[in-house]
């Protein structure tokens, strides 16, 4: 069965998880002893994302420059871009396959558990991300990343029938899966 800690909202992908844990959940910290990643990489924003974001966060030291003075109005924008630039840092996913675990955000399920992946183009992550999207589902996704991989989740006690993962190099990330699936679990 797959875990989720949740710290409130609707969790690390967004929408669907299952926001509790089961009877196999182990909380611990991404770099756990042991080997190698078999895949490993953050899910940070793009350069457009953060551009935006931190020029945003910026525009607030403007509107408090009517009525502070302009040394004021400038920390108070730093302040902000400061904020941004480590909320944007804390929210950025991290996806890894080790242990004979792939883990997604906060969510984590024992790589015996999945089922077919499939690497996914932009036209089919559109789709699963909106239309075909199945509300059952976990998805750690972010918007900016285009690609990524549906991995189908065979424990028939699990009520999510999939996981939908954004990755930059999601091929890399459908061979680690399959690598692993042969390995046996060190946890």
């Amino acid at each position: 069965m797959c875990t989720q800690v949740r710290k409130g909202g609707s969790g690390a992908g967004g929408r669907g998880g299952l926001g509790r844990r089961g009877p196999r959940a182990r909380l611990g910290s991404m770099t756990d002893p042991g080997a190698a990643p078999l895949h490993r990489e953050r899910l940070w924003p793009s350069a457009g994302v953060w551009i935006g974001c931190c020029l945003v966060a910026a525009a607030i030291g403007l509107t408090v420059l009517a009525v502070v003075p302009p040394v004021v109005a400038l920390a108070v924008a730093l302040v902000a871009v400061a904020l941004t630039a480590g909320a944007m840092t804390a929210t950025s996913a991290v996806v890894e396959v080790r242990d004979g675990e792939l883990r997604a955000g906060e969510a984590r399920v024992p790589v015996s558990q999945l089922g077919r992946v499939r690497v996914l183009d932009r036209e089919r992550m559109d789709a699963l991300r909106g239309v075909d999207a199945d509300v059952r589902a976990y998805m750690c996704q972010r918007g900016w990343l285009r690609r990524g991989v549906v991995v189908e989740i065979v424990d028939p006690d699990d009520p999510v029938p999939y996981w939908l993962i954004s990755s930059r190099k999601p091929e890399r990330l459908a061979a680690a899966l399959t690598r692993a699936d042969g390995e046996p679990s060190r946890s």
